[in-house]
């Protein structure tokens, strides 16, 4: 390319999880502890890219997850202790959840 950006197509490569979510008001003291230990697990996974959570003034959140591949992502979606902080979040943390599992079709990065 003759811009200042690298672009890449690919057909295989990073999955980004969106997780759009709320809490329930009286979650929050239970959910902070149990977020940062799976943050923890995660960073520790192979192939783990890169965490990120967003707050908007509604109180939803958003949190994007990569992982380099289809296959870490998929260790970490069956990762054991993760699993149970899934069940945990749909029984007694999250008003509402909704999730989206991504492949990475294609990346600009600028500067390249």
């Amino acid at each position: 390319m003759s811009d200042s950006h690298e672009q890449k197509e690919r057909d295989t490569g990073p999955v980004v999880t969106v997780f759009r979510s709320r809490l329930r008001p009286e979650a929050l003291e239970e959910y902070e502890p149990l977020a940062e230990r799976m943050v923890g697990l995660a960073r520790a996974m192979a192939g783990f890219v890169d965490y990120k959570t967003f707050a908007a003034d509604d109180g939803e959140r958003v949190t994007l997850v990569t992982f380099a591949s289809r296959e870490d992502h998929q260790a970490w979606r069956h990762h054991p202790e993760h699993r149970r902080a899934q069940a945990l979040g749909r029984e007694r943390l999250y008003e509402s959840f909704a999730l989206q599992g991504c492949r990475c079709v294609t990346e600009v990065r600028c500067p390249a």
